[in-house]
């Protein structure tokens, strides 16, 4: 099973990629947020292998995040 983080600051997306990934029988979903301070709150808490990241948000961006 692969853990999927997904981050992205439109909900729209999120619920949409969640759905698809919960269609996979190899993925499950197991973290969201909305920011780039809360894909780094996901990164230090751990438990997800993939995390599909936004590159252009406000406040703190996909690109910020990734270098953090």
């Amino acid at each position: 099973m692969i853990r999927i983080a997904i981050v992205d600051d439109h909900a729209m997306v999120r619920a949409g990629l969640r759905q698809f990934f919960a269609d996979q029988s190899d993925f499950q979903v197991v973290a969201e947020a909305a920011s780039g301070r809360g894909a780094l709150d996901i990164v230090r808490a751990g438990e997800v292998d993939v995390i599909l990241l936004d590159i252009s948000m406000p406040d703190q961006s996909g690109v910020d995040a990734l270098a953090a």
